[in-house]
């Protein structure tokens, strides 16, 4: 385990070196190593075949893996802010997590570089294997909203069921907001405000016509407006990234059918219209 260090025990250190790096440590990890995992990390990465780029596609999918989950950390703690009512400090986390959606995205540019032969010498290995069944990523699509039950089934037999059904059936960060909209811009029904949160989420013309009253008056309700805007980003860019998934797939494979079961692009083009938060989307036809 690596040991905790102090301001002064690193000034030490930088003295003893000459301001070099300290490369003489006793056997076993690097701190470095120790810290982070680093060894059993990178003993994760098997490919099942001699294919070229399938080490590519290994890893890539892991850092996809990764960032899914930093997400959803990250924009859990948003969620207890605005639990909390605390708008601003909600508001900071989710505007930092674009940077990581930008990540994101770019992760299907290096997959964009495999073509069509490439990825057939190793497709078949995949068996039925398929980014939808990802469970973090699952558990951040609840946690912003997108709740359809259905895709809990892939996960009942899993050991992390109790985390997917756990998070379907939480009140998701778009919830927090509503209940927060509802108390300060305009009326939302109680129906609306405290929905069963596992159910899957339809647009609502009251939530609408509160966004407006927010962005009519940006002045008087400043917390909800920079709230709101910094979500239409979040959603922007996951609306980049359904896109972006759609033409990598058809570029790779065409039309051919996806490895779990679906139609592959056509099916990928089905869900690609999907906008978090919809009514802050909808709200600027009237503004």
């Amino acid at each position: 385990m690596t040991e905790l260090s102090s301001d002064e025990q690193r000034r030490r250190l930088a003295e003893q070196t000459g301001g070099q790096p300290w490369l003489d440590f006793p056997p076993g990890k690097t701190p470095y190593v120790d810290y982070a995992r680093m060894d059993v990390l990178l003993s994760l990465q098997k490919p099942r075949t001699g294919a070229a780029l399938e080490y590519r596609f290994i890893v890539i999918s892991q850092v996809k893996e990764l960032l899914f989950d930093l997400l959803y950390t990250e924009l859990s703690r948003a969620r207890e802010h605005l639990r909390d009512a605390m708008i601003t400090p909600a508001t900071e986390l989710i505007r930092r997590t674009t940077s990581v959606l930008h990540l994101l995205i770019s992760c299907w540019d290096a997959l964009g570089e495999l073509n069509t032969a490439e990825f057939a010498e190793f497709r078949d290995h995949l068996g039925a294997a398929s980014g939808f069944q990802s469970f973090s990523y699952r558990k951040l699509e609840f946690l912003l909203g997108n709740k359809n039950p259905e895709m809990v089934r892939p996960h009942r037999r899993a050991p992390w069921y109790p985390e997917v059904a756990r998070e379907l059936t939480t009140p998701s960060l778009y919830d927090e907001v509503i209940r927060l909209l509802a108390k300060s811009a305009g009326s939302i029904p109680a129906p609306v405000s405290d929905r069963d949160p596992a159910t899957l989420y339809h647009p609502e013309p009251a939530v609408e016509q509160a966004w407006l009253e927010v962005y009519r008056d940006p002045a008087a309700h400043r917390e909800l407006y920079e709230l709101g805007e910094v979500l239409t980003e979040v959603s922007s860019l996951f609306a980049r990234w359904r896109s972006t998934h759609l033409l990598t797939v058809e570029r790779i494979i065409g039309s051919k059918p996806g490895s779990g079961g679906t139609s592959g692009v056509t099916w990928l083009r089905s869900i690609t219209g999907h906008r978090f938060f919809p009514e802050l989307w909808s709200m600027r036809t009237s503004l």
